[in-house]
């Protein structure tokens, strides 16, 4: 590919056609592409995700997708590996085998600014309760390069109110905004709800939920982890379940497990009584049942709910 001449040394052009005889140029960038779209577009990517203890497996071959910007609740009972696959998407465990990438990065390996770009609302914490609300966001944002402004974040979480007192004096709901406070502070791109709502009484709990649908708004993504079924399904873009260790169905709240196609119940009464019929076509059934202009006393039309698909997807069904 060259000469030289004394010390001179000359380089010979290659042409084009040289370094391309024999590929398919095309196929590799369309191919490449393809692979950085999908990061791009997805906050977490985890492929046969292992972690094991001595005598027990925790999580074994779990499989994940979260796009960027949407809502994903993780279902699953107690010991089901939820928590065990959110520590390790967070940098705080590590896995024995299979690959996770979270925001783009390794996340047993990635550094603090990788940290900076997540926000983590655990499901109990109880720092800084001497101080007050405002002292306490204050401080949190010090840890950040380019965090919001506390008192905006004070406001946004609804506490403008409350932003002298001293967060051991909040009730429970009032302390979960505070968490969520801490959680979004640092402008992070992915928020971790370990579950968010526990104890919180109905009025209290919906007005969580309407916090967290504001920060969707904002193009933020979120991980949610909850034994509240009505809970993601008024939150959740998607929901998987987990059990075993493994992700055993996965999908929106209405589709999940074949919900949305699954069979509907008619139910009525007439003078003889309560009926109850099963079918794919409850419209069908109705209108039979309705001819010649006849009354349904009591009539309703029902599908298995969120709670009847988890129930069956993880063997609880009693």
């Amino acid at each position: 590919m060259g000469g030289s001449t004394g010390n001179l040394h000359v380089v010979t052009p290659v042409s084009t056609e040289r370094l391309t005889a024999g590929f398919s140029l095309p196929d590799v960038p369309r191919a490449l592409a393809a692979q950085h779209d999908q990061y791009m577009t997805n906050a977490v990517r985890v492929r046969g995700l292992r972690k094991e203890y001595p005598g027990h497996v925790a999580v074994d071959g779990l499989d994940l997708d979260i796009e960027r910007g949407e809502v994903f609740a993780l279902l699953g009972p107690n010991g089901a590996g939820k928590t065990t696959t959110v520590e390790i998407l967070e940098g705080h465990r590590n896995r024995t085998a299979g690959e996770a990438l979270v925001l783009g990065e390794d996340p047993g390996t990635a550094g603090r600014k990788w940290r900076s770009r997540l926000g983590i609302v655990l499901q109990t914490a109880n720092d800084a309760a001497e101080l007050t609300v405002a002292e306490t966001v204050r401080h949190f944002a010090k840890y950040y390069a380019d965090p919001l402004d506390p008192m905006e974040v004070v406001e946004k979480v609804g506490l403008t109110e409350k932003a002298g007192t001293r967060v051991k004096s909040l009730s429970g709901g009032q302390r979960r905004r505070v968490d969520v406070a801490l959680g979004i502070v640092g402008r992070p791109e992915l928020v971790f709800l370990d579950e968010p709502t526990t104890g919180f009484d109905p009025e209290a709990r919906h007005q969580f939920w309407g916090l967290i649908k504001d920060l969707t708004t904002e193009g933020t993504t979120i991980l949610l982890t909850t034994h509240y079924l009505d809970e993601a399904e008024a939150l959740a873009d998607r929901v998987a379940v987990i059990a075993r260790g493994r992700v055993v169905a996965e999908g929106t709240p209405q589709t999940l497990g074949g919900r949305a196609g699954a069979e509907a119940t008619v139910r009525w009464e007439d003078e003889r009584g309560t009926h109850l019929e099963r079918t794919n076509f409850p419209t069908k059934v109705i209108h039979e049942l309705s001819a010649g202009g006849r009354e349904l006393a009591g009539l309703t039309v029902t599908r298995p709910t969120l709670e009847d698909v988890y129930l069956d997807l993880i063997g609880e069904r009693k």
